[in-house]
């Protein structure tokens, strides 16, 4: 059943008028807007114990300990932590057998009056579902994205009542939570590019999963998790660092996927003084790639098999709508000031320079370019060994449409296409759509193909249709 959208002030009057939730709300950075909701709709007394707003930094530090930034999802832990702690320590023995306790906290940096800052914020709410039930936690980070620093206000306000609300009545249908918590607001207002779901309400809850939705249902362009699942907030995992990128399906991968990676970071990193930690290389896959058929839905089970066979090799995971190689490298350098690198094979750097897939720039292919290697962005290339007449394909002897053979040889010329001149010629035969059928009818020899901790993954897990 669609959920029906209410206004923010029904959705706090609603929450206001539920005798069973009790607790705080503490925030810092762009006015006291998510707790104003609350006190204008009327019935506040019987729902907040308190609201607090601490702007002063040493105010805050006394309070909450210090943080390596003042909107950081560090800070937002700690105050989430010490507010809902000590609302069970001052109310329980008086109200905790009627009273599921909450706390929601956030921290934000609003328009400054030079519009010079970056413009986004960290909220969470910790909550019980019910008396005496275990603590349940939702933190999100959005980018706010109007021009006046009124407005961003308003949209924060709203999107912090849409999370209160979506934690007491939504926490049974994540899905239906966070496409919740844009009601009333467009992604012209606000971006959310992280939500981590967590605790009592929520064991049950994949964050890759919700990572997808995120992008899936529009409330961001990209999505990142850790190797273990772990959701991550692009701006603090990126921030300060070079980026190396691999596109793919990933399903699975393959030992050409991994030597290609590995083998474009060796000579990424030897390219100035970094250190090895200075550089985080991503396994990325677009909606594009994701998607069934011609609709909008993802299977599922496919996605968690891709994600799971990823995590076995210990990469970075992102999730993107940037189906052209220059949105995503606009991207990627709004988080960071250092190099990017994109690796792919030579088949598709050919494609790359197909006027096709730049029919919506007004400068067509010459903008598209412009645009990618605008933001100190380099393209590692993979060879490609043709399956029948075994011609090694690279930089050096590839062929592109003849209106492109200038800008090609440009591109080349000036060190923006770089040959991976390191790779294991024996894994060039691999292609990953012949592994999958291969697992699928029970067909030996693919686990060749792949890493042993992929193989492992799949047997152990019956991923891709694997029978054993």
């Amino acid at each position: 059943m669609e959920n029906k959208i209410l206004s923010p002030g029904a959705k706090a009057l609603e929450v206001n008028l539920d005798a069973v939730r009790y607790g705080t709300f503490a925030e810092i950075g762009a006015g006291q807007e998510v707790v104003r909701w609350f006190f204008r709709v009327g019935g506040a007394a019987g729902t907040i114990a308190k609201s607090i707003s601490a702007y002063d930094m040493k105010v805050s530090d006394d309070i909450y300990g210090k943080a390596p930034r003042y909107v950081c999802r560090e800070r937002l832990e700690d105050m989430l932590e010490l507010e809902y702690n000590l609302n069970l320590e001052r109310l329980s023995e008086q109200r905790g057998d009627n009273t599921a306790f909450f706390a929601f906290a956030d921290t934000v940096s609003a328009r400054n009056y030079h519009g010079t800052n970056e413009c986004h914020g960290w909220l969470g709410i910790r909550f019980q579902t019910e008396p005496h039930a275990a603590p349940s936690e939702i933190i999100i980070h959005v980018r706010m994205l109007d021009n006046e620093n009124a407005l961003q206000q308003e949209a924060l306000g709203i999107i912090g009542v849409n999370l209160v609300y979506g934690a007491f009545h939504l926490s049974h249908n994540p899905d239906l939570l966070v496409k919740s918590l844009l009601d009333n607001l467009t992604t012209d207002r606000i971006e959310v590019d992280m939500v981590d779901l967590k605790g009592d309400a929520f064991l049950h809850v994949d964050n890759r999963v919700i990572s997808l939705r995120l992008v899936q249902l529009g409330l961001s362009d990209a999505a990142m998790f850790s190797a273990d699942g772990t959701v991550l907030q692009p701006s603090e995992h990126l921030r300060k660092k070079n980026v190396l990128v691999e596109r793919g399906r990933f399903r699975p991968v393959t030992n050409v996927n991994i030597d290609m990676l590995n083998a474009a970071r060796k000579q990424f990193e030897a390219e100035d003084d970094s250190l090895p930690e200075e550089t985080i290389s991503i396994m990325e896959m677009t909606m594009h790639n994701l998607r069934r058929g011609d609709d909008d839905s993802v299977d599922l089970e496919d996605f968690i098999s891709r994600a799971d066979v990823l995590e076995a090799t210990g990469h970075t995971v992102m999730i993107s709508d940037y189906p052209e190689y220059y949105r995503l490298a606009t991207y990627l350098s709004r988080y960071t000031n250092r190099r990017i690198g994109l690796t792919m094979g030579a088949h598709s750097l050919v494609e790359l320079f197909d006027d096709k897939y730049y029919t919506s720039l007004n400068g067509g292919i010459l903008e598209g370019f412009g645009r990618l290697f605008k933001h100190n962005v380099k393209l590692y290339i993979y060879p490609f060994k043709h399956p029948e007449t075994h011609t090694l394909f690279k930089v050096d002897n590839l062929k592109v449409d003849d209106k492109q053979a200038f800008l090609y040889e440009y591109l080349k010329q000036g060190d923006l296409i770089e040959q991976i001149n390191e790779f294991n010629e024996t894994y060039l035969p691999i292609f990953s759509p012949d592994v999958l059928r291969m697992i699928a009818e029970n067909e030996a020899g693919w686990e060749k193909m792949v890493p042993y901790v992929v193989a492992e993954k799949i047997k152990e897990q019956r991923l891709f249709g694997y029978q054993g």
